[in-house]
């Protein structure tokens, strides 16, 4: 589902209430409020000073949020010219220059050359409608922190693979999407992708 403009809001954290623009983009789709709630529960203990990654930020809703409940910084990954002019005039808005880089860039590339410090939560919401998923998850294992933190949406009839050392922790459903977040390895690295994991058991906080 494409948006063609609008406002979409901060649910929780420092900045609850805030209103961020939805500038009008193909394939553009912000999670919505049920999907964002639901996912930030579950992320509620693993947020205070995560170092976060928005890898198809599109409104930045996901970091935004992330940085609103005590995410310590994210990155905002995003290769549409408007949508990057408007993830920098957030930043400015909520004087969050400081804990926020917006880098105009495709998300996978970038990925490839990245040397900085690894990933505690990511988030992936690619465009449906590109078919990222496994090269964006083949580029973003190198980069996560042990024990990390993914979260993946897709369509709702779909199960992206994942690297097969990663744990399902939670998952949900609406009409329209599939929400997972899963749990790296203590061992984390470079990882084959062959399927989803088979223990579905919840990884205690």
């Amino acid at each position: 589902m494409s948006r063609t403009g609008g406002q979409i809001r901060i649910i929780g954290g420092r900045w609850r209430g805030t209103r961020l623009p939805v500038p009008a983009s193909p394939g553009l789709r912000p999670s919505s409020d049920r999907v964002r709630e639901t996912l930030f529960n579950w992320l509620m203990q693993a947020l205070p000073g995560a170092n976060v990654l928005d890898l198809f930020a599109g409104t930045g809703a996901l970091g935004w949020e992330a940085l609103s409940r005590g995410a310590a910084h994210a990155v905002l990954v995003e290769r549409d010219p408007a949508l990057v002019r408007a993830l920098r005039e957030t930043a400015a808005r909520l004087s969050a220059q400081d804990c926020t880089e917006v880098v105009a860039a495709d998300g996978i590339a970038w990925l490839s050359g990245y040397r900085a410090a690894p990933f505690d939560i990511a988030f992936l919401d690619p465009p449906f409608a590109d078919g990222l998923w496994e090269r964006a998850l083949a580029a973003l294992a190198p980069q996560l922190a042990a024990r990390a933190w993914v979260y993946v949406e897709s369509p709702a009839d779909m199960r992206p693979a994942v690297p097969a050392a990663w744990a399902l922790h939670r998952e949900g459903r609406t009409r329209e999407v599939r929400f997972a977040l899963y749990r790296t390895p203590a061992g984390q690295g470079a990882a084959t992708l062959h399927g989803e994991v088979s223990d579905l058991a919840a990884i205690p906080e």
